[in-house]
């Protein structure tokens, strides 16, 4: 079996993410980051096995739905990318820029318990010209308009980096364009690999952070926020757009300090913004989908999924959501426009939901 790297070495700070069993389509042979990878991973001894597609993955092990959710996790599968045309991606940006699914982390809130069910195994696909291509083909579409893609729609696409190199490929791709756009948005920090990367201002990192207890109680398997908003020091420090997604935000009782303290920390880690800083702000929400998978994955999560407290109220993709009412809803956006506008008036804020 492959060695798992162990905390605080270089190996581990490099690779935040080891599969313990990795599927290949057929396909993904014929494409070279797909040979190299089957290669690496036939080399290190991990258990390869082939899927006649990557939408129907069978044998993740698992007796109860808590066991099949971790053992997904761990599975990676390594996928080629055949549709050409691109889901659009409200309101972050104009469309999703397929890179991967899935992420290793394990967020009890996750939006993906929506699409992803009971095992949310971690797909990558190997075909990035093809890919690119086609994002070209988009971005002509509306010229002379800029085109904005978002890398991080369906996944965290860092966890994935040193093994595809996906983002760098698409960093690199992006900043030959005139008029396309790269964002993504990460909770992990194994950014080093971007840093030295030509990126021209064409791609926007942003981090997800949370007030800490929301991290310590609901955000497994991802990095602390002081690791974040380190990494995100990084990122600016190599002159790349930067932004903060503080998503979700829990309007539990004791918000508001909880909120405010997350600003005091960011203002330790960044006292003087960079040119263009970005926040976006995305209130809980939940699907009936997803509040039935948490309860079975995770019984003992400590979410508040009372539909009697909220409003419902159906997404751009036609399924049903429950959002916090809407006077709360605006009262809270008011403290977070109020507190952006006090602490970093020449940042933006892109939206609140």
């Amino acid at each position: 079996m492959l060695d798992r790297p162990q905390a605080g070495d270089e190996t581990a700070q490099k690779y935040p993410f080891w599969p313990e069993r990795v599927y290949f389509e057929p396909g993904a042979l014929d494409y070279p980051r797909g040979k190299a990878l089957y290669e690496l991973f036939k080399e290190k001894g991990l258990p390869l096995k082939m899927t006649t597609s990557h939408n129907r993955v069978t044998g993740i092990p698992g007796r109860t739905a808590r066991e099949g959710f971790a053992a997904a996790k761990r599975t990676l599968v390594l996928a080629v990318r055949r549709s050409t045309t691109f889901q659009s991606c409200k309101p972050s940006a104009h469309y999703q820029l397929p890179l991967a699914t899935g992420c290793p982390g394990q967020c009890r809130y996750c939006y993906l318990h929506t699409t992803l069910g009971r095992k949310p195994y971690l797909r990558a696909y190997v075909n990035l010209e093809d890919i690119f291509a086609w994002a070209g083909r988009h971005i002509r579409e509306r010229e002379p308009e800029t085109t904005l893609f978002e890398g991080a729609a369906v996944s965290d696409p860092l966890f994935i980096e040193p093994f595809t190199g996906g983002l760098s490929a698409a960093i690199s791709y992006f900043a030959g364009t005139a008029r396309g756009r790269f964002r993504f948005v990460t909770k992990f920090t194994n950014v080093e690999p971007l840093l030295p990367l030509s990126h021209r201002g064409h791609t926007r990192i942003r981090f997800s952070i949370n007030a800490p207890e929301i991290i310590e109680r609901f955000e497994f398997k991802t990095p602390r926020l002081s690791a974040r908003l380190n990494a995100a020091q990084k990122v600016i420090a190599a002159g790349y757009p930067a932004g903060f997604i503080v998503a979700p935000v829990f309007l539990e009782r004791g918000w508001q300090e909880r909120y405010r303290r997350l600003f005091d920390l960011l203002q330790e880690h960044l006292p003087a913004p960079p040119p263009g800083l970005t926040f976006e702000f995305i209130t809980h929400r939940f699907t009936l989908r997803a509040r039935s998978n948490i309860e079975e994955i995770f019984p003992d999560s400590g979410l508040d999924m009372d539909t009697e407290k909220r409003q419902f109220r159906y997404g751009q993709f036609g399924y049903g959501k429950y959002l916090y009412p809407p006077e709360l809803i605006n009262q809270a956006k008011a403290f977070f426009m109020d507190t952006v506008g006090r602490l970093y008036p020449e940042a933006a804020v892109e939206y609140f939901i």
